[in-house]
């Protein structure tokens, strides 16, 4: 039968969400009533918990906890996700999730863990090809960013472009586990959106004018430093004997970009391949186009408050209430960061999801407490309580004070 589905380019990315969310809930609804015939099967009483992935983690030890919780429950992945921080008291309809996802990513991708390369020049990260024993934390990663796909949740990841071609590299997990996955075919541009300044060498290379092997004296070998120790590879068979010639310069080109981005990096990439994957795993990736997946992974970086401003609901107030005019009055002016502040503070994520501004559904209460306090998000409902200052001076203290201090949950 005719389905539009056969034919994606004519969906849009905002249809392919919903068709991706109702996917993924039919696949909640099918785990959770699994699990509740298991039990009932086994004559044992069911309770709520064993409808959810209930991860339990310390802000101290917050990788290693994860890293645990996810390898034991792998089992219930696709499961709803509820987050719970040890000795805090706050229940998670959604904004422990989000914080959950924020600070595990900040501290995954910091420079000091070593699991991926933050390269300046193109703002983006890319992983580390240090070989190491265990590649388990490279798929919880992958793991991470199909929980935040299923469960609906944006992440500030900056992989480039070239990463989610190589995650549908195939959409579907092969059957044959000895099936390369992650590989796909990359180019020079690809190399560009990553390191920009080693691509622009070998694009030279490839224009260069002169005799390339007595000018350039190189082989098909590449040179890579790991923890302090230059470690060579070759590209080809015997590629330290085989000089780079203006005849096989773009097989040099080409083999070494082949080399950065797909063989260098294979298990870990594999290992992050397989954490997507296991959460993911769905038909309706065969929709998605790279950038498509991004989007959704990713959300959009910009940020359109006027565009915020225009969807806002209110409760409490009138949007011609002087304490609102007030706020956006003081919210347009802010800098990018403090807009950025703004938006995590009340809605647990710093990105715009794919439907814009308005599918935030952002809302501003009024709060009949004292003017002395600070403003309140309940980050699970996209909410601010915002308490009636009397003038602009005051709002403005008030409201960076609380979104410039914002992390943890106290309140139950």
């Amino acid at each position: 039968r005719f389905s539009f589905c056969q034919y994606p380019f004519i969906i849009s990315i905002a249809a392919k969400k919903v068709i991706i969310q109702r996917d993924s809930e039919q696949q909640m609804i099918n785990i959770a009533r699994q699990s509740l015939v298991d039990k009932v099967s086994r004559r044992q009483k069911p309770d709520m918990n064993m409808l959810f992935l209930n991860v339990k983690v310390r802000r101290m030890h917050l990788v290693s906890d994860s890293l645990d919780e996810l390898a034991r429950k792998r089992a219930d992945l696709k499961k709803k996700l509820k987050v719970t921080f040890v000795g805090e008291a706050g229940l998670d309809m959604g904004g422990l999730t989000k914080e959950w996802f924020l600070l595990l990513i900040r501290q995954i991708f910091h420079p000091d863990y070593g699991m991926f390369t933050y390269h300046k020049d193109s703002h983006c990260h890319w992983f580390s090809s240090f070989k190491c024993d265990n590649y388990s934390e490279f798929r919880l990663v992958g793991a991470l960013m199909g929980l935040a796909v299923y469960n609906s949740i944006t992440l500030d990841i900056r992989f480039p472009p070239c990463c989610y071609k190589k995650l549908l590299s195939p959409p579907i997990v092969p059957c044959d586990h000895n099936t390369f996955v992650g590989i796909c075919d990359v180019t020079l541009d690809d190399l560009f959106q990553i390191m920009p300044e080693l691509a622009h060498g070998l694009s030279e290379l490839l224009s260069y004018e002169g005799n390339v092997e007595e000018d350039f004296y190189s082989t098909f070998q590449v040179f890579q430093e790991e923890f302090g120790v230059i470690k060579s590879y070759n590209l080809k068979p015997n590629g330290d004997k085989i000089p780079v010639t203006n005849q096989n310069r773009k097989e040099y080109v080409q083999l070494y970009v082949d080399f950065l981005l797909n063989k260098s990096i294979y298990k870990q990439f594999a290992a992050f391949y397989y954490g997507f994957h296991s959460v993911c795993a769905s038909y309706a990736l065969l929709l998605l186009r790279p950038e498509e997946v991004e989007i959704l992974v990713c959300g959009s970086p910009e940020l359109d408050m006027s565009a915020l401003q225009r969807s806002t609901q209110y409760e409490g107030y009138q949007k011609t209430d002087l304490t609102i005019r007030y706020f956006w009055d003081v919210v347009l002016g802010f800098s990018l960061d403090l807009q950025k502040k703004l938006l995590h503070f009340a809605t647990g994520s710093d990105r715009v999801p794919v439907g814009g501004m308005a599918d935030l559904n952002f809302k501003i209460s009024k709060s009949e407490t004292s003017t002395n306090w600070l403003p309140v998000a309940h980050t699970c409902f996209n909410q601010l309580c915002l308490p009636p200052y009397k003038n602009r001076k005051e709002l403005k203290q008030k409201l960076i004070i609380g979104i410039s201090n914002a992390e943890g949950f106290g309140l139950e």
